[in-house]
């Protein structure tokens, strides 16, 4: 599956931006989706996903982001609300097979977009 990710951009803090990643070759279908993002000299955390039907979300977005993805399986979503500077980064969105302990690692995932940049300005 290929995966590629927009929506990103400038933003002030408070604002919103909502991030798409589109499948092609075939759908999410059986896989564990998920956003992660990465900082300058920054490890790639995870943000958001979806496992089993089940959305999980980091305690650092909790209540500002919102993971979904549209019944037909092509298109994921990260909605980002009350954005934070801290929030700038680079998102990608990723599918994989993660066993449920796993998810949270990068490493589970063999999916990846290409990143969108997300930069928000105080």
């Amino acid at each position: 599956v290929q995966l590629q990710a927009s929506g990103g951009g400038m933003v002030q803090a408070g604002g919103s931006l909502r991030l798409s990643c589109a499948a092609s070759g075939r759908t999410f279908s059986g896989y564990a989706v998920a956003w992660f993002r990465q900082a300058p000299g920054e490890e790639r955390n995870f943000v958001a996903g979806i496992r089993s039907g089940r959305t999980y979300h980091a305690d650092f977005v909790k209540g500002r982001f919102t993971v979904s993805r549209d019944n037909a399986g092509v298109t994921m979503y990260l909605q980002m609300d009350s954005l934070k500077r801290e929030d700038t980064a680079v998102y990608y969105c990723a599918a994989g097979t993660p066993i449920y302990s796993e998810m949270y690692s990068p490493r589970q995932y063999s999916y990846w977009g290409q990143g969108t940049l997300v930069t928000v300005s105080s």
